[in-house]
């Protein structure tokens, strides 16, 4: 399931908002190292979905092909297309 870019920002700022409001010294509180992982690397995942949006967005800018999008991508012409399209729709390519 792919989450909205509004949905992980305020999913991290909810994260954020527990970890602020904890007080070791008053609550019993398990590490949250692996949590703040977690959260790390959604922000990542989440940064580079979006350079790879942009990426495809250019590179159809540019003249490519779905069928060469798609062997960059190391996927079929139709899946590129499938997850791809819609951004191109709503952006700046044709």
């Amino acid at each position: 399931m792919r989450h909205t870019e509004n949905e992980i920002e305020e999913a991290a700022s909810r994260f954020e908002k527990l970890t602020d409001e904890l007080d070791p010294a008053t609550v019993e509180v398990d590490k949250l190292d692996d949590l703040r992982e977690v959260a790390a690397a959604a922000e990542t995942v989440h940064t580079y979905e979006v350079r790879l949006r942009e990426a495809v967005e250019d590179a159809r800018a540019h003249g490519r092909s779905w069928n060469h999008i798609a062997v960059a991508l190391g996927v079929s012409r139709q899946a590129a297309r499938q997850r791809f399209l819609h951004s191109e729709k709503h952006g700046v390519s044709q």
